[in-house]
């Protein structure tokens, strides 16, 4: 990635456009940490593209000064991928919803997860279709009621973390949409991983699924619910930093430190790096309950990008085999001659 020796400033992001999204919406959030983490970032606007598929989350490209395409349902991983393939100096950035994404786009989700195509998603999840007004998706709680489940759902959701990894992805990470401080650091360890990076923001929709993530990130509620992870770190959490996790078998189990023999040195070390995913899926399941919910990145390993290795493959064919005119390509091998 070609980087400039300019230095941004966050407005420099910005569009003219008017936002529009409902007053209160979490997707204001993540565009404004969107336009700071850019420009901590150094990458040109005319270097960077934000694709989106539909969905209130998709509007986003509109409101950034850079590239962008808002293209149909499902589609914007496909799209997001032709784009950096064929321009692998590009920033690529998907915005997609989990009705977008996991839905109708799932299968493309997957795939580029898997291929480790060089782009970074920000998955908004509201556990709710917005933008065609309250219907339940691929992510809402079993039991939820809404207006196309007016009885309750009686599908398990997705869990985007789970799917992730079990796509083979190399990198994960969750936030908050009104984390202001953290989501921009998050975002630019994003933009840096070489391949798929899959950011799930944990979004509230203040109009058809309100309050959804009260119990986890309220003020009053945060710090003994969630968990901020960090490389090399201990996982330590709570309002008095007095609680961390241990392994408890083959599981992980929340302990106050200073109680029943636990110390610090008992507590448990962040390691993003490890290629087995195991401990990662473990720690991106917590759901705020018995253990609470892991934000920042969970998972970070390095492999090989699709578009690095594909470059590498034509060089080396390029290198075996003499440059030839179309029309000497189009003659080899069996052809016909019609009189």
């Amino acid at each position: 990635m070609t980087t400039e020796t300019k230095i941004y400033e966050a407005k420099d992001f910005k569009s003219p456009q008017l936002v529009r999204w409902c007053p209160g919406c979490g997707d204001y959030g993540v565009l404004n940490s969107l336009h700071k983490a850019m420009s901590l970032m150094g990458i040109a606007p005319h270097r960077t593209a934000v694709i989106s598929g539909i969905g209130c989350s998709s509007r986003l490209p509109y409101y950034m000064n850079t590239y962008g395409f808002h293209t149909i349902h499902g589609r914007g991983a496909a799209v997001a991928t032709g784009v950096k393939v064929a321009n692998p100096e590009l920033s690529v950035w998907l915005s997609t919803g989990d009705g977008d994404c996991l839905a109708i786009g799932g299968n493309h989700f997957i795939h580029a997860v898997r291929r480790n195509i060089d782009i970074n998603v920000l998955l908004m999840n509201n556990k709710i279709y917005g933008l065609t007004k309250g219907q339940y998706s691929p992510t809402s709680d079993r039991g939820f009621v809404s207006k196309s489940s007016p009885y309750g759902t009686v599908e398990d959701p997705f869990r985007p973390a789970e799917l992730t990894i079990g796509a083979r992805g190399r990198f994960f990470a969750r936030t908050i949409d009104v984390d202001m401080k953290n989501s921009p650091e998050i975002m630019v360890a994003a933009a840096k991983h070489k391949g798929t990076s899959v950011i799930e923001v944990m979004l509230n929709c203040v109009i058809f699924n309100d309050g959804i993530y009260d119990g986890i990130v309220d003020k009053e509620w945060r710090a003994e619910r969630t968990i901020s992870l960090r490389h090399g770190e201990k996982m330590i959490f709570g309002a008095n930093n007095d609680k961390g996790l241990i392994q408890d078998g083959f599981g992980i189990k929340a302990v106050t430190i200073g109680e029943n023999g636990y110390t610090v040195d008992d507590i448990l070390v962040h390691d993003a790096h490890q290629e087995d995913p195991s401990l990662h899926l473990k720690l991106a399941l917590m759901d705020g309950s018995d253990l609470p919910v892991a934000l920042g990145v969970i998972r970070e390993v390095e492999a090989p990008a699709y578009a690095t290795e594909m470059e590498k493959q034509i060089a080396e064919v390029q290198a075996k085999k003499p440059q030839r005119t179309l029309k000497e390509f189009l003659m080899t091998g069996e052809i016909w001659e019609v009189k």
